[in-house]
């Protein structure tokens, strides 16, 4: 009969981990649709990013309440797992505890486990109060409504019953071991699950292996339905934290990148030998596209980011625009792009790898042209970001495509443009008149 449960066990974990395998190799076939940029330079830079900010937690602690309650969060979430490797072995070959050879300090990684458990589920406590009793503002913003604020208790309602199965699991395992029950070999130490323990006094030993066995199941199988889950939430952070912080824009915050094709165009223009009425290399090339319209226009790092936000809000609560009530939420921009994103993915998927045009975008049809233009491009969104995404980009790609392929800018650009273009200056008098100024008393 054992061997039924091992078998079992087997099939439900490759069927856990193919099911998640499939749906990353999606999501790399997602991200790669983004337009090719290089961010292979400064390995040595990226990789002390990586360190710092995304398995430091560096940023998360400057906000220092959900900073700490996070970190509580994220060093069990870790730490805890690493049970999930002696969980497999034992499912997998029926042996119980399978690491206990490791004596005192096997002791010391299950009592550890346990506080960690009991402060993941405090920390989630408080996470749930924070958004649902306290609703604080960034958390019922009009872009976390429906889907995306259930998503968030989902997770939190996840992590409070993976951790109460794994701290019953222990309780009755523990009482089995006092018991001497034949398979439950003492090991390990219990210092919360001890004291749930009696709660099982008066019940038979039958009955208390079949709630260990009972919590044993479902504290892995949830694992393994969370860790499918992740891909559908935004709690895919979890692993694109760390490229994510990896390939980030190096480059100071306030510079932005040149078009390539208008930087040619500038070099062939003070080019004294050149010739400007040269057929190009490349007559039957299509054009290149002045920023961007959709998603398969962004770089693929632009894709990445939108994939890793957690949707914590602390960029939108930090925009200037937003905060003097303008539609743009930098939050509602990540997740749009993600949208739109997973929306050209599923078209992909319906049509046998290929993307049939469905006349829609992310501008206009998920990101309006109010937003993009309240921005005043502060870089506080990107800033307060805790692994480093950056909404600006996404928004000043797409403010190109308004602008030089639509001609669609505001009436107040419009015109500063043209007296750069006339005057050499943004205000609307003569070049020769610009210094008049300092005659002035």
């Amino acid at each position: 009969m054992s061997y039924l449960d091992n078998i079992l066990f087997a099939v439900i974990l490759a069927l856990g981990f193919g099911y998640f395998a499939m749906n990353v190799k999606k999501l790399i076939r997602n991200i790669k649709l983004g337009q090719d940029v290089n961010r292979k330079d400064n390995a040595a830079e990226r990789w002390k990013n990586m360190a710092m900010i995304a398995l430091g937690q560096s940023k998360m602690v400057k906000r220092p309440i959900a900073g700490i309650l996070h970190i509580i969060v994220y060093i069990g979430f870790i730490i805890i797992n690493l049970e999930l490797l002696e969980i497999i072995i034992d499912g997998l070959f029926g042996t119980h505890r399978v690491f206990s050879f490791m004596g005192g300090f096997y002791d010391v990684l299950i009592a550890s486990f346990e506080i960690l458990a009991v402060l993941v589920v405090v920390s989630v406590i408080i996470f749930w109060l924070r958004r649902n009793v306290i609703k604080l503002k960034r958390f019922v913003n009009s872009d976390m409504k429906a889907w995306p604020k259930s998503d968030a208790n989902y997770i939190l309602y996840f992590e409070i019953v993976l951790m109460s199965l794994f701290l019953v699991m222990n309780a009755s395992d523990y009482w089995l071991q006092q018991m001497e029950v034949y398979h439950y070999d003492e090991a390990g130490s219990f210092p919360i699950s001890q004291f749930v323990a009696p709660l099982f006094d008066g019940l038979s030993e039958g009955v208390v292996v079949i709630i260990e066995r009972t919590a044993w199941w479902l504290h892995i199988c949830g694992i393994l339905v969370f860790l499918n889950y992740l891909y559908f939430s935004k709690h895919l952070h979890i692993l694109l934290a760390f490229p994510n912080t990896y390939f980030a824009d190096l480059n100071a915050k306030g510079k932005f990148d040149n078009l390539e094709s208008v930087t040619n165009e500038v070099k062939l223009m003070l080019d004294p030998s050149a010739d400007p009425f040269a057929a190009p290399a490349n007559p039957d090339a299509v054009p290149a596209k002045f920023g961007a319209s959709d998603v398969q226009d962004l770089n693929w790092v632009q894709l990445l980011n939108a994939y890793t936000c957690t949707e914590c809000g602390r960029c939108t609560s930090s925009c200037p625009a937003n905060q003097t009530g303008k539609k743009l939420s930098p939050r509602k921009i990540m997740m749009d792009t993600r949208d739109r994103l997973e929306e050209v993915g599923k078209n992909i998927d319906a049509n046998k790898g290929v993307f049939v045009p469905d006349n829609k975008s992310l501008l206009n049809d998920y990101i309006t042209p109010e937003e993009l233009w309240a921005c005043t491009s502060c870089n506080a969104c990107v800033e307060e970001c805790p692994v480093n995404i950056s909404p600006l980009s996404i928004i000043m790609d797409m403010r190109r495509y308004l602008v030089m392929e639509q001609s669609a800018a505001p009436m107040s650009l419009n015109a500063m443009m043209t007296n750069i273009e006339n005057n050499g200056a943004p205000w609307q008098y003569n070049q020769m008149d610009r210094l008049n100024w300092k005659d002035e008393n």
